[in-house]
């Protein structure tokens, strides 16, 4: 072994160092693309899609719950089982007009004759009414 001759240091000290600073730059940039990998695109993307996908929930839920809500209120909870209607003259008048039909089972079947008196008889107004026998006063489901 003593017979193998070894470069002088001094030519290879700048190579030495010269290999320090890129395995050292190497590390750098491989780290901070980790870094920015990390804080760049990886948690972004699931913290965002996280919220997105909760975002979502959040909305579906309300227009359920409004849904729901504006259900039970729209819709009557004592249906009438009697309709009947009420005509009116051009001065607000209760009046009577002979030969018209004024008692109803159905609101829509109201609703259409109703209708069709208001093109017979132009200077008459209607009112489709129905009894609640909860109260005492009569409920104007429509007036034309």
């Amino acid at each position: 072994m003593n017979n193998i001759k070894w470069p002088k240091m001094n030519k290879l000290k700048p190579l030495i160092e010269f290999r320090f600073f890129i395995l050292t730059g190497i590390g750098v940039l491989t780290f901070s693309n980790f870094i920015i990998e990390l804080f760049g695109q990886t948690i972004p993307n699931i913290v965002g899609a996280f919220f997105k996908d909760v975002g979502v929930m959040v909305i579906v839920a309300a227009v359920f719950v409004f849904a729901f809500t504006w259900l039970l209120k729209a819709k009557p909870h004592n249906k009438p089982k009697k309709y009947s209607l009420v005509v009116f003259d051009i001065f607000g008048n209760k009046s009577n007009i002979e030969g018209i039909r004024t008692e109803f089972k159905i609101h829509d079947v109201a609703w259409s004759y109703m209708k069709q008196y208001k093109t017979l008889y132009p200077l008459y107004n209607f009112a489709l009414v129905s009894d609640n026998p909860k109260s005492e006063k009569k409920t104007i489901f429509r007036y034309i």
